[in-house]
Order: C-alpha cells, then sequence, then structure tokens
C-alpha cells in the first residue's frame, strides 16, 4: 500500500465560461448533434498542441499500455481528445433535451440490492460518461447519493441538480472540510446508495497498489475503505459511449473475502476494480480520459 497520492494533476473541471455554457445549451435545442460534433472535430488539434501535459500522459498511455507504434499513439490521442469532447457535448445535450439511448447491462445486480434493506456503493471512473448514467440508471426504491466535484461552474451545477433530482438522486459536494464523508457515512446508514468514483482521491491520501495494465497502479483507498468499515456491497459502474446517440452502460458487481482482516478486505475490492476496469478500457481505449500518468508514484 502506497502512503499518499496526488491526483490534482488534472482538475476535471468543464472548460468555457458560465455564458458560454448557457448559450452552448441554447445551440443544442435547435441544432442537430452532428452539428457541434464536426466543430469540435477541427478544435481537437488545438487542445492538443496547448495541453501538452495531457497529450504526453494520453500518448505514453497508447505506448506503454498497448504497445501501440508512434503514429497509432498518435491518432489514438486524437480519437481520445474527440471522444471527450463529444462526450462533453452530450451532457450540454442532455441539459438541452436531447435523448439518448442507453443499453442496460447487469441493471437487475442493482435492482436486487435495491430491495435489501441495507445500503450499497456503486464505484465509477474517469471512463466514459458516468454522468449519463445518473439519467438512465435510475433508482426504483432508494435514493442515490453522488459524490461529485464541487468546483464546477454554475451552469453545469444548476443542469445537473435539475435532472438529477427527477431520478431520486442528490449530490454530495466534496468539502475541504471533509465535511462530505460525514454525508458519505449518513447515506449508507439510512440505507441509501452512495456513488463516487473509484480513481480519484476525496478525503484519505491513503492508497492502495493494484496490478493494472500489468503495472503497479495507486487507487485511492476511501471508497473501498468506506466499503468496508459499512459491510455493504460494491457494483463497478461504466457508462461508455459507442455511437451519437447511444450509450452502453455496464454494472458488475465486485466482491471480497468478507472472513479476512479489513485490511485485505479493501485490497481484494480494489483490485477487484482495477480488474473490471482494464477490461472495460482495453474494450472502449479511446475512451480512458485520466489525462496525468495514472501509474506515477
Amino acid at each position: 500500500m502506497a502512503d499518499s497520492l496526488q491526483h490534482n494533476e488534472w482538475s476535471g473541471k468543464t472548460d468555457g465560461l458560465p455564458w458560454m455554457q448557457r448559450s452552448l445549451i441554447a445551440v443544442f435545442r435547435v441544432s442537430p448533434l452532428w452539428l457541434p460534433y464536426g466543430i469540435m472535430a477541427t478544435v481537437v488539434p488545438f487542445y492538443m498542441l496547448f495541453s501538452r501535459k495531457g497529450y504526453k500522459a494520453m500518448y505514453q498511455f497508447f505506448r506503454k499500455r498497448f504497445g501501440f507504434g508512434p503514429w497509432k499513439s498518435f491518432w489514438k490521442v486524437y480519437a481520445n481528445h474527440f471522444r471527450f469532447g463529444q462526450v462533453i457535448l452530450d451532457r450540454f445535450g442532455v441539459y438541452a433535451g436531447k435523448k439518448y439511448h442507453f443499453i442496460k447491462e447487469g441493471q437487475e445486480q442493482m435492482d436486487a440490492l435495491e430491495t435489501h434493506p441495507e445500503g450499497f456503493m456503486m464505484l465509477s471512473s474517469h471512463v466514459g460518461n458516468y454522468e449519463m448514467g445518473g439519467y438512465s440508471l435510475q433508482p426504483k426504491q432508494k435514493k442515490i447519493n453522488a459524490l461529485v466535484f464541487a468546483g464546477e461552474t454554475a451552469t453545469v451545477m444548476e443542469n445537473r441538480q435539475r435532472l438529477l433530482s427527477q431520478n431520486n438522486m442528490g449530490m454530495i459536494l466534496v468539502k475541504e472540510d471533509l465535511s462530505h464523508l460525514f454525508a458519505l457515512n449518513a447515506a449508507l446508514d439510512n440505507g441509501e446508495i452512495v456513488s463516487m468514483p473509484g480513481d480519484r482521491i476525496f478525503g484519505s491520501q491513503k492508497t492502495l497498489d493494484c496490478q493494472f495494465f500489468g503495472a503497479t497502479a495507486h487507487f485511492p483507498m476511501g471508497g473501498f475503505a468506506l466499503a468496508v468499515q459499512k459491510s455493504v456491497q460494491v457494483l463497478a459502474v461504466f457508462v461508455m459511449k459507442e455511437g451519437m446517440r447511444t450509450y452502453h452502460a455496464y454494472v458488475r458487481p465486485i466482491q471480497c473475502d468478507r472472513t479476512v482482516n479489513k485490511r485485505e478486505q479493501m485490497q481484494q475490492l480494489a483490485q477487484a476494480f482495477a480488474t473490471q476496469l482494464e477490461d472495460i478500457v482495453r474494450r472502449y481505449p479511446t475512451q480512458w480520459f485520466n489525462y496525468f500518468d495514472f501509474w506515477k508514484a
């Protein structure tokens, strides 16, 4: 287990001023999806040129983790940036009322856990478009409490709140005083669902070493520690873009041996999550959106 990890190289904040984002929503109300997608295709090279840190991280990702050659890695980086742009645009498309088709694989796993009085956890990652899952994987009985980055623009936060509240979901904002940790505990104590990323730090800086793409990567302990301490079931959830208006949601259980000590339970859960995440990223290599060296100690 590593002592600490700083995943602050990339904040994950959506680009653009609030007025620009409001204008984008207005454009989506009258424009077909292909038009902003086409504009995005011409903008991507500038992002690659001026965001050198992100470009280098993705280039090394394709070179080291997939073994692609220089030219193929370059084009994969372009495809990755383009796909990321589409994912961001799709969020604003939803805000504007655009409809998307969702293929749900494993929804029954979530439905089954909802029939139990105990709460449970859903762990995501910065792949695909997990926010879209909040608009498709609708809980039938329990409320979902989603841990979210508090530094987003008011436009994004207001639209998220509006749409999520319609699906029996609420947001828990990450706070510097760590009060979000108390909110997470309270939600599980109330038999509700907690949703949070399994690849970013929200509180404790401690990490767990996992085998990921043939090398050691450091996954934040927080979500796995919470699951073990509360003795709740955990689902890994990934929502991946497959077409202009199509997303594929994967819901997979991750488990550990509850008879071993708590540290080993955390390790097993983290490795199970890393294994599921690697499988998804190998299926959708251009939808890995961690723009820093994920394997750096």
